[in-house]
């Protein structure tokens, strides 16, 4: 259940035609909950950017001047996505480009593929909403997630938001951490759990019936068959009857 979410950034379109990654960004989420570690690199491309690009993602010659060559990152790259799901939206275009970096640096490095399972949350998305468009951006509005900050493509940054989409697209909760002992509404940078008021009334239980509880359990065998093994919910099950 370890997945890295990663998005590139480079030179232009075709890797064919000598085109290089300028941006290699990753998020990491664990049990579909993020980790809080990221891997984040803009690299000297040793060639000039298309202008075309830079229109789409903001990054100039000058700016990747004194950065790192790929080869430079490759390694630390290769141990952060080791054995990882690593879900990218358009995965051949951002895989083909990997695949002709590590072709650079020699045959024993192998193709991303030898190194961690890829996911293409594009074809995903194309399955889930077959006839709409299914941009990032699109997804954002679909799903309600909040991508004010993307006025340019940026490869970490849309990685995380890349994360949000494929959370909600695979009927997982991004917002609430279920097993957690009490919700906080707390605002951002406070760290301070908020105590329920002790005059609170007790809210009642309402037992499912029949009907609702094996839709329940429909929706949890769909969870569990999309991702391969027991959703986060019967996990949690599992421990409390434990």
């Amino acid at each position: 259940m370890r997945q890295i979410i990663l998005d590139t950034e480079t030179t232009g379109l075709e890797p064919e035609l000598g085109h290089r990654i300028i941006e290699i960004g990753c998020y990491e989420i664990d049990q579909r909950r993020p980790t809080g570690r990221t891997f984040h690199e803009y690299l000297n491309p040793g060639r000039a950017i298309d202008a075309e690009a830079v229109a789409v993602h903001g990054i100039t010659d000058e700016f990747l001047a004194d950065k790192p060559r790929f080869a430079d990152v490759a390694q630390s790259f290769i141990e952060f996505v080791r054995g990882a799901d690593v879900v990218i939206h358009n995965a051949p275009f951002d895989v083909g480009f990997l695949d002709h970096e590590l072709a650079r640096l020699g045959e024993a490095w192998g193709c991303l593929t030898d190194h961690c399972q890829v996911t293409d949350s594009l074809a995903l998305a194309r399955q889930r909403h077959p006839g709409q468009r299914n941009s990032l951006d699109a997804l954002c509005k679909r799903y309600g997630i909040d991508n004010s900050a993307r006025t340019l493509h940026g490869a970490l940054l849309d990685a995380e938001i890349l994360a949000e989409v494929y959370l909600a697209m695979t009927g997982g909760q991004v917002t609430l951490h279920l097993g957690a002992a009490e919700f906080s509404a707390n605002t951002p940078g406070d760290e301070t759990p908020r105590a329920l008021p002790e005059h609170r009334a007790a809210l009642p239980v309402i037992a499912p019936t029949e009907e609702e509880q094996a839709a329940h359990e429909a929706w949890l065998s769909r969870l569990d068959e999309a991702h391969g093994g027991p959703c986060v919910w019967r996990q949690l099950q599992a421990e409390n009857s434990q």
